[in-house]
């Protein structure tokens, strides 16, 4: 869909410029950029093609994401942490459940260094939210699944689509080592080519999720799984369910 057509600018509108293809945001010293999507959702493929910027970006987080808000929220985020000039970009996937992002910081971060450049061109970044499993897909791969286990440890409220730039230098880059650096504004990010499917809170109760694949249960086939042990295997930084300096019995998921 053309971005006018999905989502309206939800703040920071003298960084953001609209044009036929896309939206181009950007992070100077006095603000940064975000949008949303004129409607929430119940479960859904969305997706956007994205180009971050090269060089110094350190501070600065260039996201995609899914949130149910205000309250107690629930979140499902893509973020591009930004880096100094000698290191690759982190790409965090995040969940959040029931206000567990609202002070009382829980966060089930899985990291990536990907297999290419993000500033070079663009490539394609999605989130499938069903009722059974979360999946976050870079250029159609799957790099991360994150299952419904209990109804206490996933998101089941509608959610709006948003995507932002803004200054997270108390941690984004080395736990808030590298802070953003404004010698190098602005900082930019185009992002293209919005894909968005699925039911939205308004659709009626017989409508269907989106899955992964056409298989009548909707999972991932056995190409995609095989997919996703070789991105983890090889790419993947962190995952929060093997960090043993994280308290277990919040993040209940890890155990089952």
């Amino acid at each position: 869909m053309a971005f006018y057509r999905g989502y309206r600018t939800l703040w920071g509108q003298s960084h953001q410029r609209v044009d036929r293809n896309g939206v181009t945001i950007w992070l100077d010293r006095t603000s940064g950029s975000g949008f949303k999507s004129v409607k929430p959702y119940r479960s859904g493929y969305f997706g956007t093609s994205i180009k971050l910027q090269s060089g110094y970006t350190a501070g600065v987080n260039t996201a995609f994401y899914v949130e149910a808000h205000p309250g107690n929220h629930d979140e499902v985020d893509i973020e591009f942490l930004g880096k100094t000039f000698d290191e690759p970009y982190t790409l965090q996937t995040n969940v959040y459940i029931r206000g567990s992002g609202d002070g009382r910081i829980i966060g089930r971060e899985m990291k990536f260094h990907l297999w290419f450049d993000p500033t070079k061109n663009f490539h394609h970044y999605a989130i499938i939210w069903n009722p059974r499993e979360l999946i976050f897909l870079v250029d159609d791969v799957p790099i991360r699944r994150y299952a419904r286990k209990s109804a206490a440890t996933f998101p089941l409220r509608p959610m709006w689509v948003y995507g932002s730039i803004w200054d997270a230098s108390a941690w984004a880059t080395d736990d808030g080592k590298y802070k953003a650096d404004y010698r190098y504004q602005p900082f930019v990010a185009t992002y293209k080519n919005f894909k968005a499917t699925g039911c939205t809170a308004y659709a009626p109760r017989w409508c269907r999720a989106a899955t992964a694949s056409p298989y009548r249960s909707g999972g991932m086939t056995r190409q995609q799984y095989s997919a996703m042990r070789w991105v983890q295997r090889n790419h993947m930084v962190y995952n929060y369910c093997w960090d043993s300096s994280r308290d277990r019995s919040l993040t209940p998921e890890c155990r089952m």
